[in-house]
């Protein structure tokens, strides 16, 4: 008897495809299955990012200088994890982390430093940052002033997508409700003062690394997207100008057809849930996304088989249609990636932009008897897990009864089985192994980087207006206990020199943690 095939999702694969009759789909139109552009990336390719972020401002501003001389076309910031969940580096809650998983950032000091020498009206800046997003943006935003920059043409993105940090990630500070007016107040004031600017990008990428299938990776993601516009929708604001400005992260793992697949169900899905909530302009219901190759997917053993593990997934990402992408360096399953992994990362997506033709014509794998099938199927599956979801009230409700975080596990638990018994092979891993040879090249943060950073928190609260910096977090703690948009008293506070744990702690003050 046949072995059976499947997806990671458990879709069967058949042995053959017959010819399917799909209503006629165009690039550039609604329900954009087939991509938001008419030309796609004969008008443009992708934006090409790498992600880099460690240690001190000073180290990080090198990187970008060196990844922006090797044809980066954007830049895409890491950020440590006291930063991350709002605590400065001086705080005993920081001890052993700081610049650690990214760039530690204390105060806007730490931002000028970070972006010296680049104009922020020139590049695109990626910011994958959640609970502490509206700090970061305001210290962006401080810089792009000093800067003389013009806001309206500033164009960059936010992650701020709070309810995957609940589900799948961890980095949250505040209660679910406060955590989402922070997030609509961002909405509210960019769309008036930074028009260009990604107020959000709901990302499946965490949820994909925690364990989730594609299908679910898929779900999960369009239903938090769902609470996004219900929270913005009630707080008055215009569907058709704030969901033009929501984008998507989406992780892109090794089972090459189904990752195609699940950017074109994405699309036609995202499209149609805009639709139903109200949207008329089109530019609105068009889901644009940021693809990550897969972290969870690179091995420790056999380093250099993650080269062919990212092309295979850049390659996915692009035939699937995404806006951006970042490619993993092949040591990363080590430690930070060393720049000569980051260089070949970025020329893995050069080869495929210039060399391989892929970009030739747009969405060159429509009318596959196989994809479209396989597109219909992925958006069946994860139509079921949405409706369940809308059943118990919402994501926000889905998540705090462990729904979410339970199908996860599950999915964890399952895939994990199956490398453990030999029914799923990863080369290297449960299969052609071989005896490991050390591998020298990693890349080391240095451990005194905290007391670098304590040394500037000192210097900088020694030469600020205190009195000022008092007066700005006393604004900023009223206008939370009321229903005032809170970034106009962030950026008051953050152009005073206030630090980004002193913001938090004001907010945490008034909102509690969770």
């Amino acid at each position: 008897m046949d072995k059976k095939h499947t997806t990671t999702s458990g879709i069967e694969i058949k042995d053959v495809y017959p010819a399917v009759s799909k209503p006629e789909e165009l690039p550039g139109e609604f329900p954009f299955t087939r991509g938001i552009q008419k030309d796609m990336y004969r008008g443009r390719l992708w934006t090409m990012r790498q992600y880099a972020g460690f240690s001190t401002a000073e180290e990080s501003n090198k990187r970008y200088h060196y990844l922006l001389a090797q044809g980066t076309m954007g830049l895409s910031v890491a950020f440590d994890l006291p930063t991350q969940i709002g605590y400065d580096s001086d705080d005993d809650m920081a001890e052993g982390e700081v610049g650690k998983v990214g760039v530690a950032i204390d105060s806007l000091k730490d931002i000028e430093i970070l972006f010296d020498g680049i104009e922020l009206q020139k590049i695109t800046t990626s910011m994958t940052i959640n609970a502490t997003a509206s700090i970061l943006l305001a210290m962006y935003i401080a810089l792009a002033k000093k800067q003389g920059a013009d806001l309206s043409q500033i164009s960059g993105t936010i992650q701020n997508d709070i309810l995957k940090e609940y589900a799948a990630r961890g980095t949250y500070i505040y209660p679910p409700k406060p955590s989402m007016r922070i997030i609509t107040d961002i909405f509210e004031y960019c769309s008036t003062e930074l028009p260009k600017w990604n107020t959000i990008s709901i990302s499946g990428y965490h949820i994909r690394e925690a364990g989730s299938t594609a299908v679910q990776e898929l779900a999960f993601t369009l239903s938090n997207g769902k609470a996004y516009l219900n929270a913005a929708l009630q707080k008055g604001l215009d569907i058709n100008v704030f969901a033009k400005r929501l984008s998507f992260f989406f992780n892109c793992h090794n089972n090459f057809f189904e990752e195609i697949a699940k950017f074109r169900a994405a699309r036609r899905m995202w499209a149609n849930i805009v639709k139903n909530l109200g949207a008329t302009d089109e530019k609105a219901m068009m889901l644009r996304f940021h693809t990550q190759t897969g972290g969870s997917t690179l091995t420790a053993q056999q380093p250099l088989n993650n080269v062919m593990r990212v092309s295979n997934q850049a390659l996915a990402a692009v035939l699937g249609g995404t806006q951006s992408l970042h490619t993993n360096g092949y040591d990363e399953a080590l430690s930070l990636p060393t720049e000569a992994a980051a260089k070949i990362a970025l020329r893995t997506q050069q080869i495929i932009a210039f060399e391989s033709g892929v970009t030739d014509t747009v969405d060159p794998l429509a009318g596959s008897y196989f994809i479209e099938t396989l597109t219909d199927e992925i958006e069946t599956a994860a139509t079921i897990y949405i409706d369940k979801i809308e059943a118990m009230g919402g994501s926000v409700n889905a998540i705090e009864n462990g729904y979410i975080q339970q199908e996860i596990a599950n999915a964890a638990y399952q895939y994990q089985k199956e490398i453990e018994s030999g029914d799923r092979v990863i080369v290297g891993v449960n299969k052609f192994t071989q005896k490991e040879e050390n591998f020298d090249e990693v890349f080391n943060i240095d451990e005194s980087i905290r007391a670098i950073q304590i040394d500037k928190l000192k210097k900088l609260k020694a030469d600020r207006n205190n009195e000022a910096v008092e007066t700005a977090l006393l604004n900023l703690k009223r206008a939370a206990k009321g229903t005032e948009n809170l970034m106009p008293f962030i950026l008051l506070a953050v152009e005073e020199y206030a630090t980004l744990g002193e913001i938090a702690n004001c907010m945490r003050e008034v909102f509690g943690e969770y």
